[in-house]
């Protein structure tokens, strides 16, 4: 009677279960962990590729900035023309050359326009796909200053059309 006794708790005891009970538990902890793995390096990757174009929008979103505000420099560098810088959407630019000809504020507004408009299609500086820009101009008053807004929007592969304005007083 004793040794049955025995032989039950030796079985009731966590550490004399049989080997035999452990069959395929390694393999299916692996599987599961293989798995889980996986599914974590897909999510790696989508960060990866979500980030890469993060980073080309936002260097096209920096160029659209500095340009407006290029712009924004010129026209403060010629308060004497502000009507001059008004740009319809896709408007032609032709100029002067300025540079090296002694040029009316007219004439230099129309030098920047057209440099501007280098500028946004140029392949380093400039902003990708397609490119609309205008400029608006609200003349001044007694009370208020001139207001220009400048207005740029272009396409990128990943994300569609962006546009990014500014409006200033001049």
């Amino acid at each position: 009677m004793k040794s049955s006794l025995q032989q039950s708790k030796n079985y009731d005891t966590p550490h004399h279960i049989s080997a035999r009970g452990q069959t395929g538990v390694g393999m299916v902890e692996v599987l599961v962990a293989l798995v889980v793995m996986s599914v974590g390096m897909l999510g790696i990757a989508s960060l990866y590729v979500t980030t890469l174009q993060a980073k080309t929008t936002s260097l096209s979103r920096m160029k659209a900035v500095n340009l407006a505000s290029d712009m924004v420099d010129r026209i403060r560098a010629n308060p004497g023309a502000v009507a001059s810088y008004a740009l319809a959407a896709n408007g032609a630019t032709t100029a002067t050359a300025c540079e090296s000809a002694t040029c009316t504020a007219a004439q230099i507004a129309a030098y920047d326009l057209n440099k501007w408009d280098t500028m946004i299609k140029d392949g380093i500086t400039g902003l990708p796909g397609t490119v609309n820009r205008n400029i608006a101009i609200t003349a001044a008053t007694d009370t208020t200053p001139a207001i220009v807004t400048i207005n740029l929007s272009w396409t990128e592969v990943n994300s569609g059309t962006l546009t990014y304005a500014l409006q200033v007083q001049i």
